[in-house]
């Protein structure tokens, strides 16, 4: 199995895996959540794109690009306050780290706004770099 596939895999079962929980009570922790379901079901959209279970659709995959890219900017806003709620998977290194942690959702920005979306190939290959990005920062932050 190639690292893009590996890297489509884990990514797809980060997102399943925040979808599935329950939901937060705390509302600046719900707003958390909230853009990171639009990163896993824009992610999702892809991913399911990339492994060739639905046909590839330049425009779909440019609209779930352009998704993440906009939540992964609006990270660091959502996160700033340290809320906290018995749910959230948020790590206290979070706030420790913050210019680490902000840097990595840059990072996932920079990912999203470099994906080609007019070929199935450019979001093959952007896919990985994505899951990349979101492995690197839920390794650390995420419990």
């Amino acid at each position: 199995m190639n690292l893009i596939a590996k890297t489509l895999i884990a990514s797809l079962a980060l997102a399943g895996a925040a979808v599935a929980k329950e939901e937060p009570k705390d509302p600046t922790v719900k707003a958390r959540v909230a853009v990171m379901q639009t990163i896993a079901q824009n992610t999702k959209t892809l991913g399911e794109m990339a492994k060739g279970a639905t046909a590839f659709d330049a425009a779909s995959a440019e609209a779930a690009v352009a998704a993440i890219e906009a939540a992964a900017k609006e990270i660091p806003a959502k996160f700033e306050p340290q809320a906290t709620d018995p749910v959230s998977e948020a790590k206290p290194e979070i706030w420790t780290n913050w210019a680490d942690f902000t840097a990595k959702a840059e990072a996932l920005a920079t990912a999203a706004s470099a994906v080609d979306t007019s070929s199935l190939d450019g979001v093959k290959a952007g896919v990985g770099a994505m899951g990349g990005a979101c492995k690197d920062c839920h390794s650390d932050y995420r419990m």
